[in-house]
């Protein structure tokens, strides 16, 4: 095929018409880009400004390296004047608890921090809240739950019926001990017994040093791991008041805070990826396991947080009522 002089030109007239449209258009998406990036920057409240920060702790409690790194950045921030931990846990880890407790106490060192409960807080985040110098909750918040447990499957009887024998060899009696393969010997039984009641009686040191207000003939009741409504918390002292962020914010301006100040979230800085790619990570697991999309999220939701907890835990195990949020 040939072309004439004209048709070259216009081809290449055309070519360039091209480019300079894809110049363009890619010069435009990057300007939506970064106008999209402004726009969502400058829609965060700037931390650079003197304001109350917000931290909110929720769920299952373990050892949170973020949360962790958030407290210390509101503990060394001097723009942060008064600090609202908004609380709503059924607890977790013994461990996690005792971390984040004195990650709290290491602020209220320098700054005044209240507690504020939602739905719960029991076990550990009842620990985390006494970290705090005052808390308040709802006239029906749950709060209480003090002690400790530790649990462990025993699937001998299981193992038995399909016909699997588990050996093991071990350096002396109570190594791994209890396990699960086996029931549990009663000298395993007592010794993890021993290591509950030694974190039980610490757990109940913080309860009485933190609430110096409850009298210590009726401490023993309530460190029996009995939940008490925040109206009933609040006649048996385990909390201070009962309201809502306004609350917070009065009892901070009796501190010296100005009540006008923003109050501004500490949010966590996490990427929606992970959480995807964890998300479908648990779904294909249990996919496998041969449960329905309904029968994962009713286990994830009921025990996908819990069985990966290590250690003693000071968690409620809640019924069928309310889900914390």
């Amino acid at each position: 095929m040939t072309y004439t002089a004209d048709a070259v030109l216009e081809r290449r007239r055309i070519r360039r018409k091209l480019t300079f449209w894809r110049v363009v258009t890619l010069l435009l998406l990057a300007a939506i880009i970064l106008f999209a990036a402004l726009y969502i920057n400058g829609s965060k409240p700037s931390r650079n400004i003197a304001h109350i920060a917000k931290i909110s702790i929720t769920g299952t409690i373990y050892n949170n390296e973020e949360l962790l790194k958030r407290l210390k950045d509101v503990a060394e921030s001097d723009m942060v004047k008064g600090v609202i931990l908004d609380i709503s846990s059924p607890g977790g880890t013994t461990t996690g608890g005792e971390v984040i407790y004195d990650a709290v106490r290491k602020i209220a060192d320098k700054k005044p921090v209240v507690s504020q409960v939602g739905t719960l807080a029991a076990s550990a985040g009842y620990m985390i809240a006494i970290a705090s110098d005052h808390v308040i909750a709802h006239k029906t918040s749950m709060i209480g739950s003090i002690g400790v447990l530790f649990q462990y499957p025993d699937i001998s009887g299981l193992l038995d019926k399909i016909g699997v024998k588990f050996e093991t060899i071990k350096s002396s009696p109570l190594k791994a001990e209890p396990n699960f393969f086996s029931p549990a010997s009663d000298e395993a039984k007592a010794m993890i017994d021993n290591t509950v009641k030694d974190t039980y009686d610490w757990f109940v040191g913080l309860v009485k040093e933190r609430r110096p207000m409850i009298p210590a003939d009726n401490l023993p009741a309530l460190t029996n791991g009995s939940v008490y409504t925040g109206r009933q918390a609040l006649q048996h002292k385990l909390i201070d008041a009962l309201g809502d962020q306004e609350t917070s914010i009065a009892w901070l301006a009796t501190k010296g805070i100005d009540k006008e100040l923003p109050v501004i979230e500490w949010k966590a800085e996490t990427s929606p990826y992970n959480d995807l790619l964890s998300s479908a990570a648990m779904k294909l697991l249990l996919r496998n396991m041969g449960l329905s999309d309904q029968g994962s999220a009713l286990f994830n939701e009921q025990i996908g947080q819990r069985i990966f907890l290590d250690g003693m835990l000071s968690v409620w195990h809640g019924g069928n009522g309310e889900k914390p949020q």
